[in-house]
């Protein structure tokens, strides 16, 4: 089986001496650090790696404005923001920008290479409350923006009521509760939207309303 390739960008470098101990432990392969945003971009353009830890706060360049560059420059790299800035509006602009993750640096170690292997299997992988606090803090789409993307992938009216309390983390039974329908009719319309959004799972569903402003 051919080995994860990482990098690591990080100003701090016993952050990146920490990262590359654990993953390196996991059998994951590290091919490069980058101490900011400009190094960073070279790196993945230069190594085309499967996955790039991402700081938002860099020097020159931070996270944020590099990563739009890392995508076009290294199209198949999924890149994880990892951070100790639980602000909501990074959260929302990494996400709209194309980052598969968002984790906390206060994130238990042992679990940073499942989610490197999440990432490299291009699955979307984002700390739950920080999704929640970027939600509330996002706002509702305006009327336009919900027709458009309603209109790009043919959701229904209802289909957009159970996308969003999806994405305000409600469980089935409370949207069954909340639209006044059975437990029966919000497993339908939860199927029918994974299906016509083309995700597995709720937070991936909830990403794409972030994207398109429904959440």
């Amino acid at each position: 089986m051919t080995a994860i390739r990482v990098i690591l960008a990080d100003d701090h470098g016993i952050v990146r001496e920490g990262l590359r101990t654990v993953i390196e432990q996991a059998g994951i392969e590290v091919v490069g650090e980058a101490e900011n945003g400009v190094e960073a971009i070279a790196l993945a353009e230069s190594l085309q790696p499967d996955v790039m830890l991402l700081d938002i706060r860099m020097p020159e360049m931070d996270g944020i404005q590099a990563l739009e560059q890392i995508q076009a420059k290294s199209p198949n790299t999924s890149v994880i923001m990892l951070t100790t800035y639980g602000n909501p509006g990074y959260l929302t602009r990494a996400v709209q920008a194309g980052a598969v993750g968002y984790l906390s640096k206060d994130i238990d170690p042992e679990r940073i290479p499942a989610a490197i292997r999440a990432a490299a299997n291009h699955q979307h992988l984002l700390d739950r409350d920080l999704l929640q606090v970027a939600l509330a803090q996002q706002g509702r789409s305006t009327p336009a923006a919900a027709s458009t993307a309603k209109t790009d992938v043919n959701l229904s009216e209802r289909e957009i009521e159970v996308l969003k309390l999806v994405a305000d983390g409600l469980n089935n039974d409370a949207i069954a509760e909340r639209l006044t329908i059975s437990l029966p009719t919000v497993k339908t319309h939860i199927r029918h939207i994974f299906e016509k959004l083309n995700v597995s799972d709720r937070t991936q569903a909830a990403v794409w309303a972030i994207r398109n402003n429904l959440a």
